[in-house]
């Protein structure tokens, strides 16, 4: 038998670690592991994605753009994400702009992120380190994938669920790949329950996994939305014992008393204005669930 002042190997070959080294296995057994998960348009940037490079491109307004979508999902009785890629295509088509994917991911880096976003992902990283915390940060939009992955934020989500278009062989936009509506959003959801990322591997997220025996409880987990579509997604989440943040943008009509209105039908736990500096409520509210989650987990050790 070889010994020194690290571990022992026996004849068997099994190793028996020395009192340090047991000490530092059940420190890395203990890391907790939350989730962040957001919605894209109106929680992390103003207004809609497509509004910015996109339109712009093409010179047409947002209220001419969504007034045809949502008309011909009123007189189609289709589903209004379906509608709205079918409509970025056909608009670029008639007026002879081929848009390849690195045209969408180009449209992002025009996009205008709330305060304090920029910076968000790091310092609350940072924080929940320091609490013996591991953020993960997940994006669940309607929006377009493609877009999202031009902007600067893009390189801090563990995995981002969005719609995304099908390319032909000259590399343009042609048919709708993937949508994501706002019932899809819980179906995320689940995923990141049960680390079963693939959005194709159904199998996975459709087993039957033990709650104690999941990656990412949903106690776990903060939802940021800020509409109507994210509902079904704050149901789940705060009804499992996770947290739900309403992000409003204070000078939107309408917006801060619709959510007053989440938070009366008891939708969410908090609402907040759409600012993500340090300091201000989105960051005192998150840093407190932290706290709280690394507490309760000692409490449970004791």
């Amino acid at each position: 038998m070889v010994r020194n002042n690290f571990y022992e190997l026996t004849f068997d070959k099994k190793v028996l670690y020395s009192t340090q080294q047991k000490k530092l296995l059940r420190l890395m057994k203990k890391k907790i592991s939350i989730a962040l998960c957001y919605d894209f348009d109106g929680t992390l940037a103003a207004g809609n994605m497509q509004e910015y490079g996109f339109l712009k491109k093409l010179g047409i307004t947002p209220k001419e753009f969504w007034a045809t979508s949502n008309k011909l999902s009123h007189e189609m009785n289709a589903d209004h994400i379906l509608c709205y890629m079918k409509c970025m295509l056909d608009a670029a088509k008639a007026r002879k702009i081929p848009f390849k994917r690195e045209d969408f991911i180009a449209c992002g880096n025009d996009i205008k992120l709330f305060e304090g976003v920029a910076t968000w992902f790091e310092r609350i990283n940072a924080y929940g380190a320091s609490k013996g915390v591991e953020v993960k940060h997940y994006l669940i939009s309607s929006g377009l994938a493609e877009i999202v992955e031009g902007t600067e934020i893009a390189k801090y989500f563990e995995k981002l669920y969005a719609c995304s278009f099908m390319y032909n062989g000259y590399g343009e936009a042609e048919w709708p790949a993937r949508i994501v509506n706002y019932t899809d959003k819980t179906q995320y959801l689940f995923r990141i329950n049960k680390g079963c990322l693939d959005p194709n591997d159904e199998k996975g997220v459709n087993a039957v996994m033990p709650k104690n025996e999941r990656p990412l409880p949903f106690s776990r987990m903060i939802y940021f939305g800020d509409g109507d579509t994210d509902v079904p997604s704050m149901e789940i989440v705060k009804k499992n014992g996770g947290h739900c943040i309403a992000v409003y943008q204070p000078r939107k009509k309408g917006a801060p008393k619709k959510a007053q209105k989440f938070l009366e039908d008891d939708r969410v736990n908090f609402i907040a204005p759409a600012d993500y500096s340090d300091g201000k409520k989105i960051d005192k509210c998150v840093k407190c669930i932290i706290d709280g989650i690394a507490n309760e987990i000692k409490l449970q050790e004791l």
